[in-house]
């Protein structure tokens, strides 16, 4: 039974300051409830909007980082209807069902392991303001208040093909998209609710559902897979699958109807008479190119170039901007990039937990910066310590911000380099297990048991190999 799943993904502008017809602030976060509103993006009598440019620019620039095309002339429509959140009745966007006046149209985008998805377009338009349940909860709130500080911040709205039919790489999908934004710098994706996804669904070519409300990318992944699952069994039963907007239940873990679904021609599209069309030109088109900076794959191909990094570990590393400003940093401190990638990617992540990663805050808490990387990688070079002393050094480090080489020096874990030390640690091990060393008389491969006892005595301060060639030095004697 074919499965076909297609998203809207919303992107708030954050980084053009302001709303997207006034000049009130992107900013609301920790705001005074409709405190950031003014006549123009309360949609007051009289009032005329004018378009933010930064806001434009950034549209053109996510427009062409997912390979669309940029048209010559652009509009604004107004999308009729009533919801509280929406103070003048209808949000002003690109979309109409008429012809393209999107700022981007008929893109593509690879991800995962050569897999790709189209992009149908990419639109400017403005957010509505919040809903505020009293409990917390839609189905409990004996009633709700309503926050426009948020209405008419910009949006970029990005509507894919419905090209995926496995949520999992949707999952992957909207993870690369979140990599560009951020290396856009076109938005805060650390900000709650700055970037979000609606799904819509549909199974064995029925009717299509969407799927809203959905707070994080791993519950878009768990919301879809309900979905599916929903719409196959009721397909198997004869049961008619309706066109409808469900919201999904973070609690009980599945969708729930909210709405029957809207057709084109109830929202009523009509151009917006006070926000004329915008002609764009080649100028614009070669402004947004020369603005956008490294992009992922860009900066992939040059950690695997310039840094020698298998395409694995740079593919981690890029897919959170913050992660590969970390990488950066620290090799800026000291050379040795393959050993700074595998601590960062294998040994500090373990410390980050998966709410961590999905709100995007990798080392929030962590009290650990570039440079601790740097020194860490320094020290296992230089043979202060090994790799598992070091590790231990880490997990010290994340908590108290200590430099890792003032810990080697302040526990004295450095490495036992003196051949005094070091022999005395064999001799005790060698008067503690005569069995073995008799064994290992007999079989030179059972020399690691006593190696292994001479590591644990000295709590994997010896150096291995020197400790290992006297061992081998004292069972030939």
């Amino acid at each position: 039974m074919e499965t076909k799943i297609g998203l809207e993904i919303h992107c708030q502008l954050t980084g053009a300051k302001s709303k997207l017809f006034c000049s009130c602030r992107c900013d609301y976060r920790g705001m005074e409830p409709n405190a950031n509103t003014c006549p123009t993006c309360s949609g007051l009598p009289g009032t005329l909007p004018l378009l933010n440019k930064k806001a434009a620019e950034f549209a053109g620039m996510i427009s062409l980082a997912l390979g669309c095309r940029i048209p010559e002339e652009i509009a604004f429509y107004r999308k009729n209807y009533f919801y509280p959140d929406l103070p003048k009745n209808f949000q002003l966007t690109q979309y109409n069902a008429y012809g393209i006046t999107s700022i981007g149209v008929d893109g593509r985008l690879e991800y995962g392991d050569g897999k790709s998805a189209g992009i149908r377009r990419v639109q400017l338009e403005e957010d509505p303001g919040r809903l505020v349940y009293e409990s917390g909860s839609m189905e409990t709130s004996v009633y709700t208040l309503i926050d426009y500080n948020r209405a008419g911040v910009p949006l970029v709205e990005i509507v894919t093909e419905p090209d995926f039919s496995d949520p999992k790489d949707v999952r992957l999908f909207l993870d690369k998209i979140t990599s560009i934004i951020e290396h856009l710098g076109i938005c805060d994706t650390k900000l709650e609710g700055s970037v979000r996804c609606d799904g819509n669904v549909s199974v064995g070519g029925g009717n299509r559902v969407e799927i809203k409300n959905v707070s994080s990318f791993a519950d878009v992944e768990k919301a879809l897979r309900y979905e599916i699952t929903r719409q196959k069994t009721m397909v198997s039963r004869d049961i008619e699958v309706k066109s409808e907007t469900r919201h999904w239940d973070d609690a009980r873990k599945v969708t729930k109807e909210s709405r029957t679904k809207e057709e084109e021609q109830d929202y009523r599209y009509f151009p917006e008479p006070d926000i004329p069309a915008v002609v764009l030109g080649e100028k614009f088109n070669l402004f947004a190119r020369q603005s956008m900076p490294e992009l992922p794959d860009a900066r992939k191909e040059r950690f695997i170039s310039n840094y020698g990094l298998s395409a694995h570990v740079a593919q981690v590393l890029i897919d959170n901007k913050e992660m590969a400003d970390f990488f950066e940093s620290a090799v800026k401190t000291y050379q040795s990039p393959k050993e700074i990638a595998n601590w960062i990617v294998t040994d500090l992540m373990s410390f980050v937990d998966e709410r961590q990663k999905e709100d995007r805050s990798l080392f929030a808490g962590l009290k650990i910066g570039p440079e601790h990387i740097a020194d860490l990688a320094k020290i296992v070079d230089q043979g202060v310590v090994n790799r598992a002393t070091a590790k231990q050094i880490l997990s010290q480090v994340v908590k108290t911000g200590e430099m890792p080489s003032q810990v080697a020096k302040r526990t004295h874990a450095g490495k036992i380099d003196d051949a005094g030390a070091l022999s005395q640690a064999i001799d005790s091990v060698f008067q503690a297990e005569q069995a073995a060393v008799q064994d290992a008389k007999r079989n030179p491969n059972a020399a690691n048991f006593l190696l292994g006892k001479v590591m644990q005595a000295t709590k994997g301060r010896a150096d291995p190999k020197a400790a290992l060639e006297m061992i081998q030095q004292r069972l030939g004697s």
